[in-house]
Formats: C-alpha cells, structure tokens, sequence
C-alpha cells in the first residue's frame, strides 16, 4: 500500500509503497477514502510527542475514515463493506478506573494511532474493532473525516464544560476544534462568544452560530473584565497567550476547560481560586459514548468546517502550514 512515513522528527515525510497491514484477532482492516490532518500530528511529526515504542512502520494520521475490507477472528458485530471511522484511540487497557468508569480517554495505557501504532497517512490501517466508529454509509468521507479527532475532542469538551442552555460559554481559537465547538454549543442553546486573532475564522465563527466574536489582541482583557461574565470557558489555542483573557473572562462558580496540548505554564493565584470557586479542568479527545453521540448529531446535521483536501504526497506541506497557523481550515487526505 501507499503510505507517508515518518523517517525522521521534522523531516519531510516519505510517500513509499509498505507492505499491507492484516488484521487481527478483534480487529478491522479498513481501506481508506480519507484522513484528516490534525494539530497532534504536528506534535508527533516535531517530536514534541514521542511515543516509548516507535511503531513499524511511523505512519502518523488519528482521523480516518473508509469502509470495512477484511475482519479478524471474534469481531462478531462487524461485516465487510461497511464505512468506519478510525479515531484516535486504537485501544486502551479496559482495566483502570478511568476505563471501568467511562472515561477511557484517560486511560493512562491508552495506546493512539498515529503515535503508538500505525495511522490513517496510508492507504489501509488496522482499526480494533471495539474502539472503531460505526458510520452511514452516504456520509461525506472528508466532511466527517475530522469529526473523527477535531469533533470529538470539542463535543467532549463542551461536556466538560457542562453549560446548559441560556448560558454563555467563551470558546478562545476558533481553528477546527474551536468552530466544532462553537456549532455545538449554539446547537444546544448557548449563548456563544467565540475568541480568535484571525478574522476569517470569526467569520465562519458567526456563520456557524457564534453570538458574539473578539479579536484576541490589546483590549480584549479589558473588555472581558468588564462583561457580566461566562459560566465556561474552552481554550483550543495553542499558547499560554490566552490564559489572562480566559480569567478576565470567567464568572464566580465558572469552568474553564483546557482543551489544547500547551506545554508552557501559566500564572495561577490560588487566592483568586479560594474567592471565586472556579473549576479548571482538562479535556482529551472524547469517549466512545461521546463519539456515538456527536457522529449522531453529525448524522442529523452535518458539522462544518472548511475542508481542503490534499493528495498524501502533500501531507508534509499541510502539516508545515498548520505548524505556521497558516491553515484556513482542516486539512484532509483524499485517497
């Protein structure tokens, strides 16, 4: 098959033919017809993330989606020719607490295509078929593609935030996480305000159902500071840079949820905490409840995005412009 290979961390990556993967005992051989390019990709391909064991062959990719070409042994609810989607998590250890309780994104043996074992840059992947997406089969491949990561990982971190309809939630970045979640929310009758230094993206903010938009910028904090206040906060952009407005912008009992990897710390006075009661928690990728529920609402009405499709031959140069935040929307190999 034909597949992109990482070779080396920050090197262009290597379009060769490998040999075809076979699947296992309760797993699904997947033929794709597209894979979304995601922001962790860019992570793993610097190697900001390194997995402990290097996969063979290091074919990076989280958000695939294609149809059912070969089954392993006891995978009794599958058949062949069925459209899947093949997300992030490949498996997890079934056993810990995060896992018996649901929460299986935070399983810390969690093991992700893409980093741990070979992704969706190709054109067939291995998917365990207890983690893999059930799918219509008339979805649009490279629409739904990155609902597979991007919209999931928004949906769960809407959840996270718990808002409720007739609140207001501020969503800071409003690259594809950020405009999944802005379409989300409003769905459910949040009053949204949606955070970006890019116009465009504002734009398709508003489009998408945003009620209000800002410019990240001078003047921003100010102006959150003296707003009434939002019961939630997400943060999706990946800097520090946003942490003053995200606190300016929370209310007394508020939540602010981190949705986007930033490495670099930020100031936190616990005094502030003691006297506000806000909650900050974190958010990582979604469950498969959470992926059940969004690809039904994605079902019903389709969440968008702006898609650009690329040939895999192209895969370095959308990874390179999303690392300069050059991208105008989500990347998306069309096989």
């Amino acid at each position: 098959m034909r597949a992109a290979i990482l070779a080396g961390y920050g090197e262009p990556l290597q379009v060769r033919d490998v040999p075809r993967p076979v699947a296992g005992r309760g797993q699904l051989l997947v033929r794709l017809q597209a894979c979304g390019i995601c922001h962790s990709d860019v992570h793993i391909w610097k190697g900001d993330v390194r997995p402990p064991h290097v996969p063979e062959p290091f074919i990076l990719g989280h958000e695939g989606v294609g149809v059912v070409e070969a089954i392993g042994e006891d995978v009794p609810d599958w058949t062949i020719g069925e459209t899947v989607g093949v997300p992030w998590l490949h498996d997890t250890c079934l056993r810990c607490d995060e896992c018996t309780d649901g929460y299986e994104a935070f399983c810390q043996h969690q093991r992700a295509h893409g980093l741990n074992v070979p992704g969706g840059f190709a054109e067939y992947v291995v998917a365990d078929a207890a983690f893999a997406v059930r799918l219509p089969s008339d979805v649009d491949t490279s629409m739904t593609a990155p609902v597979m990561c991007a919209g999931v990982t928004a949906y769960g971190a809407v959840r996270r935030a718990a808002v409720i309809a007739g609140e207001r939630l501020a969503v800071f970045g409003c690259g594809g996480l950020g405009l999944y979640a802005v379409q989300i929310a409003a769905r459910m009758g949040v009053h949204v305000l949606a955070v970006d230094r890019d116009p465009a993206k504002l734009k398709h903010a508003r489009r998408y159902g945003a009620a209000e938009v800002a410019i990240a910028g001078e003047g921003l904090v100010q102006n959150l500071a003296a707003s009434p206040g939002y019961h939630a906060a997400i943060n999706f952009a990946p800097t520090p840079a946003t942490w003053s407005a995200i606190v300016a912008s929370i209310r007394p009992r508020g939540r602010i949820v981190a949705a986007a990897l930033v490495s670099e710390p930020v100031p936190l006075v616990q005094e502030w905490l003691t006297a506000t009661g806000v909650t900050i928690t974190g958010t990582s990728v979604g469950t498969r409840q959470e992926m059940r529920e969004v690809v039904d609402m994605h079902a019903k009405q389709p969440l968008l995005n702006p898609i650009e499709e690329v040939d895999l031959s192209h895969a370095t140069d959308a990874l390179v412009a999303l690392e300069q935040g050059k991208a105008g929307g989500r990347f998306v190999i069309r096989f």
